[in-house]
């Protein structure tokens, strides 16, 4: 049997996930201005070469998804750390705006190596089913990334520019992230050599092969998850023009500081209570969530009670999605090429968030912001549609699936 996560390999992940999405996430919006302001280039080509580069990671991550089953998780974010290294300095250095680019985009590569994906792979790796929890408390403490990062972004290019933030952020993952990936590797290699029951839990795990609905069991999850990652892009990066649209970008910060903490109190809640809810009801709720804060910005704007209301709602369930993409695919597949899934998972997510902040922008320029809200209220439905369709499917599997346990002798 496989042993729950130790609490020091779920803080060692909690601590490099915080350094990974803040230097590598978080600061960019911070420091996007002066970089451009640098290379004499307008925001929107910094934030378009940002886009080619997310759509650049989307295409590797189910490569590096791969990569994570054949060499270990933990070997790989190893690596991982030394290229972001690398790609960070290299963006420190660039002359120009093509260099960087270049540079940010083999950055984004190197991402896929080192966050959630990765992690949660890890945590995969240790424990099997067992790493559920422990897929929630990593997300309880890497929501504090934004926090932390946003504001020490900003005294770092107050004090030392954006290039030496990015020198700052290099060191960082080299000096904290790098070790402990290290130490997390030699900790893999000591639960692989351990007998586990990866056959009877890959038997549970998995829906019949020869079922014809069980052939549509990854492809929902595969669309749910980008739809949900459309839908939280579009929002979240397009937020301050979406309420200033709707007559209420006086009160822009207020709105959007309920967003962070949300996210946090959505995984703290389901930490403590969520025990005994399985990740099938889990996703569906997350999912429901957006558009129902959508549809309540859509018919309460410019009222501040229900833009407030909104953000609340919307933070929860963008903290609930973080743990679902982790223990949905685990409740459901198991543990087997269980990176390989993350990997086309987060290439199907990314690629569509990467695309996602134009669209809503596009959409808004050209029928107006009341239009769009409900045409991404809608969108935002075909998640929870798609997750509820799951629910059929592993039912079939659960009741014909055999039994595991050796039969009594005669």
């Amino acid at each position: 049997m496989s042993k729950p996560v130790p609490a020091t390999a779920v803080w060692a992940l909690g601590i490099t996930q915080i350094v990974g999405y803040g230097s590598l996430y978080y600061s960019f919006s911070v420091l996007a201005p002066a970089i451009g302001d640098s290379f004499g280039l307008s925001p929107e080509w910094i934030f378009g070469a940002l886009t080619v580069a997310l759509l650049i990671g989307g295409l590797a991550a189910p490569w590096t998804g791969r990569m994570l089953d054949r060499f270990g998780a933990a070997r790989a974010m190893s690596l991982g750390s030394i290229l972001v290294t690398i790609f960070l300095l290299l963006m420190a250095i660039a002359p120009n705006g093509t260099v960087f680019a270049l540079a940010l985009g083999g950055m984004e590569i190197a991402s896929t190596l080192v966050l959630y994906a990765a992690a949660f792979a890890v945590l995969v790796q240790l424990a099997g089913r067992q790493a559920q929890a422990s897929i929630t408390h990593l997300t309880l403490i890497a929501g504090f990334a934004s926090t932390l990062f946003w504001p020490l972004t900003a005294v770092f290019e107050d004090q030392i520019g954006w290039r030496g933030s990015y020198v700052v952020f290099a060191g960082m993952n080299l000096l904290i992230c790098l070790p402990l990936h290290l130490w997390l590797g030699r900790m893999s290699n000591r639960a692989a050599t351990a007998p586990t029951d990866a056959a009877t839990t890959r038997a549970l795990a998995m829906p019949p092969s020869d079922s014809p609905k069980s052939k549509w069991l990854f492809p929902l999850v595969l669309v749910g998850f980008a739809l949900q990652g459309l839908v939280l892009a579009a929002v979240t990066l397009q937020m301050l023009p979406l309420l200033q649209a709707l007559d209420l970008g006086t009160y822009v910060l207020l709105i959007s500081s309920i967003f962070g903490p949300a996210q946090v109190l959505a995984r703290l809640v389901n930490m403590v209570f969520g025990g005994r809810l399985r990740p099938t009801a889990l996703a569906i709720i997350a999912a429901a969530t957006l558009p129902i804060a959508l549809l309540l910005l859509a018919i309460s704007a410019p009222a501040l009670a229900g833009a407030m209301a909104f953000a609340l709602l919307f933070g929860l369930g963008s903290g609930l999605t973080s743990i679902v993409s982790g223990s949905l695919p685990l409740h459901l597949f198991g543990q087997h090429n269980y990176g390989a899934r993350q990997g086309l998972i987060s290439a199907a997510r990314q690629m569509a968030a990467a695309t996602a902040p134009f669209a809503m922008a596009l959409a808004i320029g050209q029928v107006g912001v009341s239009a769009t809200l409900w045409t991404w209220t809608g969108l935002a439905l075909l998640p929870v549609v798609c997750f509820i369709l799951i629910l059929p499917i592993t039912r079939r599997a659960a009741s014909t699936m055999p039994d595991p346990k050796p039969a009594p002798a005669e």
